[in-house]
């Protein structure tokens, strides 16, 4: 049985029997007991459990569909048992998937609402092994989905179980092209007890047939020399403060327009604040260029996250770009360069001028100093 909505719980491990069902509540007994003992419980919280090896004959039920494309080509959510879907799919699909990502559980020993990451006790002999079943069911079906011809799998794995998982896929695919590449998951770094913080996960690429990785001129790492704005699309921020403290009302002096050439889609100029009791609607207009002022998605008043004076230095500089039209205001979106990612990229622009020897002087006076 699952546990009430919104627990962490493990809920009600023991095995029982559906006796009967009136509508949605189902009458259920304890299996295996010596005791009698019954139970009435919605059928949404029971969950179908069977031996690995009974048969199961899995099928699909539409549970509706959202049309916006037209007649471009759709997409279908299937929500299940990943084993049992997979095996469905071996009936309609075999040997004609193109991509297969899988994110399993890691094996960390976690109990969390994602899914259950104590497939296996910590103090239990045989973990790994009984790990490995569990990823190589799954992985062996997959296989009979992908286009040997040209395909590729995907699989997501941190530390815990990284080599194991490597040996089985070398086994499971021996005609793949195997590679993992690490991931940045929280440059900040996730405490580890006793150890070194974590700041990265792992990708398992499986490439069959001719599927082969595109050649990029990008940074892939991001910290390395040549270092730039449009090279580390992640250090680009909203200019529109969020959270604490995003009202209009909390810093007047951040409400101003800014306008934007919308054929170029740049930031041509900047206006001035809008003292506070003045409607947002008595903005100057500039002619040929767009208004935008820090709306929120509500409809509210918010407000900017620098002054007019400094944005004008951003865009100087390069820092501060046009985006997108958001979709709940019909605005652009401004996006800028935090003060530390800014320095980042100035030091590391001085680094590939000046090699190696001198960026490490530079940091030697800077330890000085502070």
């Amino acid at each position: 049985m699952l546990p009430p909505r919104g627990s962490t719980a493990r809920g009600d491990q023991r095995l029982w029997r559906v006796e009967s069902i009136a509508g949605e509540v189902a009458e259920v007994a304890l299996l295996d007991s010596a005791e009698s003992e019954t139970a009435t419980v919605p059928v949404d919280d029971l969950v179908l459990v069977a031996e690995f090896r009974d048969r199961i004959y899995p099928g699909l039920r539409p549970d509706g569909a959202v049309k916006r494309g037209g007649g471009k080509p759709f997409h279908t959510v299937i929500s299940g048992e990943n084993f049992h879907v997979l095996k469905q799919l071996t009936f309609t699909h075999a040997k004609a998937v193109d991509a297969i990502y899988i994110d399993p559980p890691y094996n960390t020993g976690a109990r969390d609402w994602r899914y259950n990451n104590d497939y296996v006790e910590g103090d239990d002999l045989y973990r790994h092994s009984k790990w490995l079943a569990f990823i190589e069911r799954r992985l062996k079906i997959a296989k009979r989905l992908l286009n040997p011809k040209d395909s590729v799998l995907i699989v997501t794995i941190d530390e815990k179980e990284y080599l194991r998982l490597g040996l089985l896929l070398e086994q499971t695919f021996p005609e793949a092209e195997i590679q993992m590449v690490s991931t940045v998951t929280n440059r900040k770094g996730s405490a580890r007890a006793g150890g070194f913080s974590r700041v990265d996960e792992y990708l398992y690429y499986v490439r069959l047939g001719t599927a082969e990785i595109v050649p990029t001129s990008i940074d892939v790492i991001g910290l390395g020399s040549g270092i730039s704005k449009e090279r580390l699309p992640d250090i680009w921020n909203q200019l529109m403060r969020r959270g604490s403290g995003s009202a209009r009302s909390d810093r007047p002096a951040l409400f101003y327009p800014i306008y934007v050439d919308p054929v170029r889609r740049t930031i041509a100029r900047i206006g001035s604040p809008l003292p506070l009791d003045q409607h947002r609607s008595t903005a100057p207009s500039v002619s040929g260029l767009d208004t935008v002022l820090p709306m929120r998605s509500n409809g509210a008043d918010g407000r900017w996250s620098v002054g007019p004076d400094a944005l004008q230095k951003l865009v100087e500089r390069g820092y501060a770009k046009v985006g997108t039209k958001s979709r709940a205001t019909g605005l652009w979106t401004i996006n800028y360069v935090i003060a530390g990612d800014i320095q980042k990229v100035d030091m590391s622009v001085t680094q590939s001028r000046s090699g190696p020897s001198a960026w490490k002087r530079r940091r030697t006076r800077s330890v000085t100093v502070t």
